[in-house]
């Protein structure tokens, strides 16, 4: 069983700082490209960043040079989301996803549970 596990959320006032970090655990051979997406209240989901196997972001116009996307350094299967200057927009359940290669299963998508952001005075 692969399971990824997302924390850091919360509520932080507007032009407030929010990091998500999100670790993947079980029988993992590799972990692949990753990803934040967010589903607002009333909202379609909205895919935030990514994040290639060798280290490559890209961001929604929406996030872009507010958010920051990496993977752990010194932790292995970890990804992280550095959010800056949060908007009241910004207020969304976050979810980590990805590919990984399992050593079962081979490769499948696999979903966090989610952590909620919320951004308001």
């Amino acid at each position: 069983q692969v399971q990824l596990v997302e924390s850091g959320g919360g509520s932080v006032q507007p032009g407030g700082s929010l990091r998500l970090s999100c670790a993947a655990s079980g029988r993992i051979s590799r972990v692949n490209n990753m990803a934040w997406s967010r589903r607002a209240p009333g909202k379609q989901r909205e895919l935030v960043a990514t994040i290639t196997t060798s280290g490559s972001p890209d961001y929604a116009d929406s996030v872009r040079g507010r958010f920051t996307i990496s993977r752990g350094d010194n932790v292995e299967n970890m990804v992280s989301l550095q959010m800056k200057s949060l908007k009241p927009e910004d207020t969304a359940v976050y979810y980590c996803h990805g590919s990984i290669l399992t050593f079962s299963n081979g490769s499948r998508d696999f979903w966090g549970q989610g952590t909620q952001v919320t951004v308001s005075s």
